[in-house]
């Protein structure tokens, strides 16, 4: 699994700097390296375009005997490699029903050569040749689960090659289940395979339709199914651990979409979620991204509450968790920063406060109070709005707190906004506070010994 997520990185790594380059949208062209003009098996490759009729010719010896029929190949597959010829190929009528015939023929040799005769004909740049491989679409998806590494890599650069030249294809691909054929080589634990899914992503997601006909038809459930959540943590932890170790130039572009799709999956609300996402260490994660990227990449902080908002929403288990790793403090210093991370900050409090007086208790102790004085003193209404929305939580569960807050001119913050027109009612209630004797919580009616030290 290190393994795999490890070239998930490099992959990206490398997209990154495609995309610095503009070079996003190009086709790739996998080739067997040739040395002295000659190709596979000794044989010369042309140096100059075929005629019709030597096409003509090559694909009636294709037909032949298995030795004729893998050496007229391979000669096909290096003619393929101009322009014109390939230009001659596809005019020709019953062409590409051989060259496909071939591609699903039961002999693995004879079937990568005729692959390889489809994958040059994919880095054509006239979009009628990648047209003419529409026929061929279903099968190089059927065969994304092939028999060898470099057959399903190959399967997948010819893909991406002709989904970036066609909007037909793109529109032939999506009913023909291209989105479920990439998810299943998620899993793959090779790297050529994963570096193969990465490319032909880009390519299906810098399409101009993407927004409305492709990314529609991600299948959530089909991800979460197979584990995806599990994989987009444990590459976040990666990602994290390079971000330590001072080698993350650039790496916010890769960070930003990870943490935004978690993100959208916990939004689900599907069974299995938040089972897949419990642990610790994904929130010793979002803290190291939030510190590094704060004086640079702000968004990336954005993100990272985005998260730790989905993930304290509902699960008690991540409201633990950042109150036993002792990482409200650093919560807090981010209140400043902004008015939107100041919400999320808020929102990500009044998540953990809702689960109760034992927590409510611990975020006292964590002096959340002097912060919430100081950003009422400062904010603005929508912000106020939440800092009293988390005040009347803290209260509610853990009357001390109430005390405590109006004897830190707490009072005084209030009164800045008790003449709001949407804030002065929650303002008087919380004012009104100060005036009755402080009631006995939950949490003060057992023993302090009984009180627990690790929340459930």
């Amino acid at each position: 699994m290190v393994c795999c997520l490890q070239s998930v990185i490099v992959l990206f790594v490398a997209l990154r700097k495609a995309r610095k380059q503009q070079q996003l949208i190009s086709k790739r062209l996998l080739r067997e390296d040739t040395q002295n003009g000659e190709g596979k098996a000794g044989m010369e490759i042309p140096t100059d375009p075929l005629s019709e009729q030597e096409v003509l010719q090559l694909l009636r010896d294709t037909q032949k005997g298995t030795e004729e029929r893998k050496k007229s190949l391979s000669c096909l597959r290096q003619a393929l490699q101009h322009k014109e010829t390939q230009q001659k190929f596809v005019r020709l009528e019953g062409s590409m029903r051989v060259l496909i015939g071939l591609f699903t023929s039961s002999l693995a040799d004879v079937q990568m050569e005729a692959a390889h005769c489809l994958h040059e004909l994919s880095h054509s740049s006239d979009p009628a040749v990648a047209e003419a491989c529409l026929p061929a679409t279903s099968y190089l998806l059927t065969y994304l689960s092939g028999h060898s590494i470099e057959f399903t890599e190959l399967c997948l650069y010819t893909l991406g090659n002709l989904v970036v030249e066609s909007e037909a294809v793109r529109k032939q691909l999506l009913p023909q289940g291209i989105i479920s054929a990439l998810a299943s080589c998620i899993q793959s634990p090779h790297e050529a395979v994963l570096e193969g899914l990465g490319y032909v992503l880009s390519q299906l997601l810098q399409a101009k339709e993407a927004s409305i006909e492709i990314i529609p038809c991600v299948n959530n459930a089909l991800l979460i199914s197979q584990g995806i959540m599990s994989t987009l943590v444990l590459l976040l932890l990666e990602l994290a651990s390079m971000v330590s170790k001072a080698v993350a130039d650039g790496l916010e572009l890769l960070i930003c979409p990870v943490l935004r799709c978690l993100s959208n999956l916990l939004a689900e609300e599907m069974e299995g979620c938040n089972m897949q996402v419990q642990d610790e260490r994904l929130l010793v994660a979002l803290f190291t991204f939030m510190q590094y990227f704060l004086n640079h990449h702000l968004f990336i902080v954005q993100e990272c509450l985005w998260l730790l908002n989905n993930l304290t929403a509902d699960e008690p288990f991540f409201c633990s968790a950042m109150l036993t790793l002792d990482l409200i403090p650093a919560l807090l210093q981010l209140l400043p920063c902004s008015r939107m991370v100041a919400l999320l900050v808020l929102t990500v409090l009044c998540n953990i406060a809702e689960k109760g007086c034992a927590y409510c208790q611990q975020l006292h102790q964590k002096a959340v109070l002097s912060s919430l004085i100081s950003i009422l003193t400062l904010s603005d209404a929508e912000v106020a709005g939440q800092c009293l929305e988390l005040l009347h939580l803290l209260f509610l569960h853990w009357p001390e707190a109430a005390a405590d807050f109006f004897t830190q001119a707490g009072l005084q913050a209030l009164e800045q906004h008790q003449h709001h027109p949407e804030l002065q009612e929650r303002v008087r209630a919380l004012m009104n506070l100060a005036t009755q004797p402080t009631a006995a919580s939950p949490c003060s009616l057992v023993s302090s010994a009984a009180v627990p030290s690790s929340l459930p």
